[in-house]
Order: structure tokens, then C-alpha cells, then sequence
């Protein structure tokens, strides 16, 4: 996907976790693709985001608190970054492939 606002990249996150099936799920990487946010659906209501760069960290949270918990993700490991891609996920084992790195 191409560049996108950090801001609209969160309520664009929302949109699509909304619409997920439960083990697919939704990436937010800088633009080197050296450091994201990935959202995982664990079911209807729970959700697991993992923090990847500057600090490591694994959150389950209700679907209610996403957009609470990634302005404060965004923050911390985008803070200088006013565009970042998106990407969907379509099973955790998508979590492992390389994309291109620039």
C-alpha cells in the first residue's frame, strides 16, 4: 500500500480491524520498514497488537481501546514520521515475510 497520514492510518486501522475475521490482521510499518505495529484479531472482541522498534512489547486489548493504544504506539515508535504503510494481514504466519526494505 502506498503512504499514508499517521492520522488517517489509525482511523483507517479501525475501519479494517472491524471488518477482520478472527487470526487476520492489520500492519503499520515506517517507511524503511524497520519498525511497525502489526493488529491481530484473537476473536470478535479482543485483539492483539504487537509493538516492534524502538521498544518490544505484546498488548491483548478490547476493540474499544485500539484507538487510545495506537495514537500512544504511533507516538513512541513513529515520532518523526508523518506517513507510514499499511498493510493487511491475512494469517499471523504472514508476520514473518521479508518485504523490500529501502
Amino acid at each position: 500500500m502506498a503512504l499514508i497520514n499517521i492520522q488517517s492510518a489509525i482511523k483507517r486501522v479501525r475501519q479494517i480491524v472491524r471488518g477482520l475475521e478472527p487470526t487476520q490482521g492489520v500492519e503499520i510499518l515506517t517507511y524503511k520498514r524497520n519498525r511497525g505495529i502489526t493488529v491481530i484479531k484473537v476473536d470478535e472482541e479482543t485483539l492483539s497488537v504487537q509493538e516492534r522498534g524502538y521498544e518490544e512489547h505484546t498488548y491483548l486489548v478490547h476493540i474499544d481501546e485500539l484507538t487510545r493504544l495506537l495514537k500512544t504506539l504511533a507516538k513512541r515508535e513513529f515520532p518523526r514520521s508523518r506517513k507510514v504503510r499499511v498493510y493487511r494481514l491475512d494469517s499471523p504466519y504472514c508476520l514473518g515475510i521479508k518485504r523490500k526494505q529501502l
